[in-house]
């Protein structure tokens, strides 16, 4: 546990539900927790008693990347945790194939119907279908290398990877239910709150349960690991730092008990303090590039070793390539800095007094 975990609590301690079987957290809720074969190893799910129509079962949220592994982890909850019941509704909270991959599969087999922002429903629909253009593909290595990421070997592999996405999430739904801020979802006789989130995802949605205290966070409030939060070439001039920032302090209006169901880590309560924490961390973070920006002006690709101390493989230097223009444009919409096109194509964030021209 690190320093800044010791300020948060975790009800259930260590406890972890074991492979297949369902962990109950609050009457009538569920955890779930799945294999993930990326260095974020796990993802958490849930499974809500629920009643819809008059039909007795359960209520699923998000569902795992679409890979045998977790299809053979559903089918052992089929057998052994639904009770008999069946599977009712599919809610995912946002776009990201962790959350989405297996929607399709899910509805399907259970003829239930999935529940998600249309932002996102609409998002996936696109990338599983037309291919990756946030992760790979030419517009995301035209885009990386337009911060800096000009190295042959990495443009070549992120331009051959086009079906990153699909191949996680090979189809979506053809039909939805919209969730959108404020809607109130009725599950098991309890109401649970929409609450939108941006800049991780395009309209990531979590719910809140006032009469349980409970919150269902997906990756807008995580205890343990600062959620990515970047810019990629899909929406390249994105403002994306300050859309999570505002977005995570909407949750400072919880009550201060509330017990945090995150997609990654443990439940925890603090959810006040873990606000905080992560506007500190940013806002550290933003501090030391503006301070190398005005020593002289950066490329992404430049800035990254100062948000990112540790060696990075090829995935996640995509993820902290994002992240690091979303640190930068922050600073630049702010005015803090001032960004210029180079005669390479490249971009570079310097002090405000830069004599270049500034785009």
């Amino acid at each position: 546990m690190n320093l800044l975990e010791r300020e948060l609590h975790y009800p259930l301690g260590d406890t972890l539900p074991a492979p297949g079987e369902a962990l109950e957290v609050a009457p009538g809720v569920r955890w779930i927790r799945m294999r993930l074969p990326f260095a974020l190893d796990h993802i958490n799910l849930w499974l809500l008693r629920d009643s819809l129509d008059g039909v007795e079962g359960w209520t699923v949220v998000d569902c795992c990347i679409a890979h045998d592994e977790a299809r053979a982890q559903w089918e052992h909850v089929f057998e052994t945790q639904l009770q008999g019941l069946p599977i009712l509704r599919v809610i995912v909270t946002h776009m990201h194939p962790d959350h989405i991959g297996l929607a399709e599969w899910l509805c399907t087999r259970w003829n239930a119907p999935l529940w998600i922002s249309s932002t996102d429903y609409h998002v996936a629909r696109v990338l599983s279908t037309a291919g990756d253009t946030l992760a790979g593909g030419d517009a995301a290595a035209s885009f990386f290398a337009s911060h800096g990421l000009v190295d042959p070997e990495a443009v070549a592999k992120i331009r051959a990877r086009t079906n990153y996405y699909a191949n996680m999430v090979p189809s979506v739904p053809d039909r939805f239910t919209r969730m959108m801020d404020g809607d109130t979802v009725a599950i098991n006789g309890h109401a649970w709150r929409c609450i939108s989130g941006y800049g991780h995802a395009p309209e990531h949605i979590a719910l809140y349960c006032d009469d349980l205290k409970l919150l269902l966070g997906g990756d807008m409030m995580l205890p343990r690991i600062s959620t990515n939060v970047s810019v990629h070439a899909g929406e390249p001039e994105a403002n994306s730092l300050r859309l999570f920032l505002d977005s995570i302090d909407k949750f400072k209006a919880l009550p201060a008990d509330t017990l945090g169901l995150p997609s990654h880590g443990k439940p925890f309560t603090g959810i006040h303090r873990r606000v905080d924490q992560l506007q500190e961390h940013h806002r550290d973070r933003l501090a030391e590039l503006l301070e190398a920006c005005t020593a002289r002006p950066l490329t992404a690709a430049e800035g990254l070793p100062i948000l990112f101390k540790r060696e990075l493989d090829l995935h996640q230097m995509t993820f902290a390539m994002g992240e690091t223009v979303a640190h930068l444009h922050l600073l630049w919409f702010a005015g803090q800095v001032r960004r210029e096109l180079g005669e390479d194509g490249i971009y570079r964030f310097g002090p405000r007094s830069a004599t270049a021209r500034a785009l």
